[in-house]
């Protein structure tokens, strides 16, 4: 590979919490940009676009690494997977056929489809999208649509997270007049309620109809100290992706509870649909829940369940949101 793929990430700005703090930054980045050049063949573009997004930032990343305190190793995640057909580490050859790539999988409606009729696939695992590893966290959501779109995808629209979790992918049905003429909350409030009344009855998790603790990567801690979202003092303590062989939805998504939440794209307007092929976008919706809901369930969190607009602001918005346990996955819109 062309070393020129690694070389922006010694644009790194020093961090507010010292220069010690971006070179542990710096190195780690630089260590997850060449696993994805060799475990999902990223081209030198996709890398040197994605390093320039990460030095932009300063602070995105597997979180800091000074404070960072994961329950379980990347390297105890990948013993634990064993080498056996059902293990994270080892790719479905059908998956990889219909999305073109390795750990993708696509979304249908398994009453009416096969997988092969997807016309979208998504990832797998939070990004980096790589089995057994620290997902990225502290990127904003238009970091984080950015990134996609280096890779070649894009960020999820709410329904495809949602259908991904619940396990069939329905046609989008967003109340598209419920916000005309509205301000961004007033209209996001309006469009939840009357979706999450929809859908209050059928709820479930990626993983089965009732919240089960210890099924998914939700039993770690807060740094000690954590003043609720600083860089300096929130560790990120998350699992590796895909630690937990059963927090898994029926389609074969992980992760989809616990770990990191996630962003994905809410469209206001049939133009600000990511999956109709828009760039525009809508304003940001944050998926799933996180690394400590078996301690402290912050709200619900089941699978087609929408936000109130936390944070809110437009995805593309240079002030959209960031944290030590907000992270991402993208789709890929299939030809």
């Amino acid at each position: 590979m062309n070393p020129a793929g690694f070389a922006l990430i010694a644009l790194l700005p020093v961090l507010t919490a010292g220069a010690g703090n971006a070179q542990s930054l710096r190195e780690t980045n630089t260590a997850l940009l060449k696993k994805l050049q060799v475990e999902r063949a990223l081209s030198a573009d996709s890398i040197n676009r994605i390093a320039r997004i990460l030095a932009r930032s300063g602070i995105a990343g597997q979180g800091n690494p000074l404070i960072s305190s994961h329950p379980l190793s990347e390297a105890e995640c990948r013993r634990r997977a064993g080498t056996g057909p059902d293990s994270v580490l080892v790719q479905n050859p059908r998956f990889q056929a219909i999305c073109g790539g390795p750990n993708l999988v696509p979304l249908y409606d398994p009453k009416t489809q096969q997988p092969e009729d997807a016309k979208v696939c998504i990832d797998k695992f939070e990004f980096p999208n790589l089995a057994c590893t620290y997902p990225v966290v502290w990127v904003k959501a238009s970091e984080a649509a950015q990134i996609c779109a280096a890779e070649g995808e894009r960020l999820c629209d709410a329904h495809e997270w949602e259908g991904a979790c619940q396990g069939n992918l329905q046609p989008p049905d967003y109340r598209f007049d419920l916000a005309r003429g509205k301000d961004s909350e007033s209209a996001v409030e309006l469009m939840r309620a009357v979706h999450n009344n929809k859908y209050a009855k059928s709820k479930r998790w990626s993983y089965g109809k009732a919240y089960q603790p210890g099924v998914c990567a939700a039993n770690s801690s807060k740094t000690p100290g954590c003043d609720g979202g600083s860089y300096g003092k929130c560790g990120s303590n998350t699992y590796p992706t895909g630690s937990f062989k059963t927090c898994k939805s029926p389609l074969g998504v992980f992760d989809l509870n616990g770990n990191a939440a996630e962003h994905m794209n809410l469209p206001l307007a049939p133009d600000q649909m990511a999956s109709a092929g828009s760039r525009k976008l809508g304003v940001t919706e944050m998926k799933g829940s996180w690394f400590i809901f078996d301690k402290f369930r912050a709200h619900p969190d089941w699978c087609r369940w929408r936000a109130p607009f936390w944070h809110g602001t437009r995805v593309l918005s240079p002030q959209s949101h960031a944290n030590y346990h907000l992270g991402f996955r993208c789709c890929k819109t299939l030809e």
